[in-house]
């Protein structure tokens, strides 16, 4: 590898004013009302100062509520059913459609300016609010946000699965329906990001895209009620490769979040999360695929996603936020798909578990273990939506910074009928700013009981591989320049290379089709941050701490959305930039470390 002295490219000057936000009343308020907590409505609110050491949460009797045995994925919308808001290249500007940018390489797909029939799937989510919301049966109805959309039992489904092909692409239309009067943390405009679709840039999800009928952000040209998504479930290298791309850029267990600027972790916390889960010929989705080249995984029904997220809970058990200090508001309740302590009945087979960390700030390491607090053993298939080269065997934990996900196949077969098992957090965590140490037992999160046969033979496997992996050659590593992100500290609020976010100028720039190395710093010994850059994996070269190279995990070894950066560590990544064009952001995904300024704006050029 080069020296990183002499081919480096040098950090680009994003100088221009950041965001007019609450971010301009953080910097000129000082340290006085920095030290302490307030809550902050929206961006034309005021703060309040509140008791900067926050009581815990009432307490919870555990295992009162019960998860759905099997998930309920979305179903279509016509979107057609309406002749002047059927889907466009073009933002639908007179029909209520927010003014985005044209979709990209829409008549590369479709051919016309506007959408055929069976040329895409079609979806619709609505973004509402809902007052009777329990997270717990001990704790009393209140307001949570959520993606609702129809299910084959509910048509107000909150935020459901979405099963997705690649070859099939999606026209995913999202309405806002939050109030403009909305009151308490959070903000009423939205901006929905798949993280990671290799998707184009006006499909993003972009922090500055984000709307309501009432306003419009600084990337966007007009509020609107409504944003059409176009989701062309490509691999990366579509223009190299041809047809739909390289197979082994697939991705698996995606996550679709709000993405609002200076509201992610608020929006998010309040309940605008859920999964998107997108399969191919190789991770079909189907156990009884008889195609030979199907790994013929666990599927649904037995393919199961769990997310988590902490929260706090004030003496009534109302759900709280500060979304006005940069330190943000760490929460010592977990849910898990929006329930706390809940139990997850299971059949006495193989599942695929998708574990996904949905923040806002908490770091987890889970361990399954039985009613003896004794560790049992799993299947590592997947980290970051991506399938590794090979499973690994044998595991007894998983660690999973802020939206890292991972893929676990446990076997309930190998327990008798009525064994109990739990899912087990051991990582302690008193602050936002990163975990501490590992401790054992742990807090039970999640109850797992296996009551039942299933419903027919178990024909799922685990195969001895399962994706190959296109790595950087040594030529390709040797020619990439080097681009240096630190990420730190200035001024009570967070930073990448010394900078606040600015949505509407690029940090850095890179055509498309380069390839470069990123060197991401964290020159830190009081904080972790988990980075996550949109768009594109990244292959993990090298790992340092303390200044000296230390062994890449096994699981970090496939291919990465998120790359946790631990006090006093840095770490070298392989990146493409490929297929398509326009504005992209690197932030950190600890989510109040994100709405506190640590993102930067980065543009493919074409």
């Amino acid at each position: 590898m080069k020296n990183a002295a002499s081919d480096s490219i040098p950090n680009n000057a994003h100088n221009a004013p950041i965001n007019p936000s609450r971010r301009d009343f953080l910097t000129t308020t000082g340290g006085a009302m920095l030290a302490a907590p307030a809550i902050f409505t929206t961006r034309k609110s005021i703060a309040q100062v509140t008791d900067p050491v926050l009581p815990p949460s009432p307490p919870t009797r555990p295992w009162r509520d019960h998860l759905p045995d099997a998930i309920d994925p979305l179903q279509p919308t016509d979107l057609f059913a309406d002749p002047y808001r059927i889907p466009q290249g073009t933002a639908n500007i007179d029909y209520g459609e927010c003014g985005r940018n044209d979709h990209q390489r829409w008549g590369e797909f479709f051919g016309n300016s506007a959408l055929e029939l069976d040329q895409a799937d079609l979806y619709q989510l609505n973004v509402e609010a809902n007052d009777q919301y329990r997270f717990h049966s001990d704790y009393p109805a209140q307001l949570a946000w959520a993606y609702e959309g129809l299910t084959a039992n509910n048509p107000h489904y909150p935020n459901p699965t979405i099963f997705a092909h690649y070859g099939r692409p999606i026209i995913m239309r999202l309405y806002n329906q939050l109030s403009k009067n909305h009151t308490g943390f959070g903000t009423p405009e939205v901006s929905m990001h798949l993280h990671n679709l290799h998707t184009p840039s006006e499909s993003d999800g972009f922090p500055g895209d984000y709307f309501s009928p009432y306003k419009a952000g600084p990337t966007l040209t007009k509020p609107g009620y409504f944003k059409d998504h176009f989701y062309p479930n490509v691999y990366a290298g579509l223009d190299e490769f041809g047809g739909i791309g390289d197979y082994r850029e697939a991705l698996g267990t995606l996550w679709y979040h709000d993405h609002t600027l200076d509201f992610t972790a608020a929006n998010a916390s309040r309940g605008l999360a859920g999964f998107y889960l997108l399969f191919d010929d190789l991770d079909s989705g189907d156990e009884h695929d008889d195609n030979p080249a199907a790994l013929r995984l666990p599927s649904h029904p037995y393919d199961y996603p769990l997310a988590f997220q902490d929260k706090r809970f004030d003496e009534d058990g109302v759900h709280l936020y500060d979304q006005f200090d940069p330190e943000g508001t760490l929460g010592d309740k977990i849910t898990v798909n929006g329930k706390i302590e809940p139990v997850l009945k299971v059949a006495s087979r193989k599942y695929r578990l998708r574990l996904l960390n949905a923040g806002p700030s908490r770091f987890y390491q889970f361990h399954l273990v039985n009613a003896n607090h004794i560790v049992q053993k799993f299947t590592y298939i997947a980290n970051d939506g991506n399938l590794l080269p090979k499973p690994l065997f044998n595991q007894t934990k998983v660690r999973l910074g802020v939206a890292e996900r991972a893929d676990i196949i446990v076997d309930f077969s190998a327990y008798p009928p009525g064994t109990v098992l739990y899912l087990v957090n051991r990582l302690v965590q008193t602050k936002t700013r990163g975990p501490d140490d590992v401790k054992a037992p742990g807090s039970r999160v999640l109850k797992i009981v296996v009551d039942r046969l299933p419903d027919e033979p178990d024909v799922s496997q685990v195969p001895s591989t399962l994706r190959p992996i296109r790595r950087p050659t040594a030529a390709e590593i040797a020619a990439a320049p080097v681009r240096k992100w630190t990420f730190a500290r200035k001024g009570g609020l967070w930073t990448i290379n010394d900078k606040l976010v600015n949505v509407k100028s690029a940090g850095a720039t890179m055509a498309q089709g380069s390839m470069e190395i990123w060197d991401l710093n964290n020159p830190s010994g009081g904080w972790s941050h988990p980075v996550h850059i949109h768009f594109e994996e990244g292959h993990i070269l090298k790992r340092f701490k303390d200044g000296l190279e230390v062994p890449v995990p096994a699981y970090e070894k496939g291919r990465k959305d998120v790359y946790t950066l631990g006090p006093n560590e840095r770490m070298r990544i392989f990146m493409r930039f490929r297929d398509f064009s326009g504005k992209y952001v690197m932030h950190c995904h600890n989510m109040i470390h994100e709405d506190h300024a640590m993102m930067v704006r980065w543009d493919i050029e074409a």
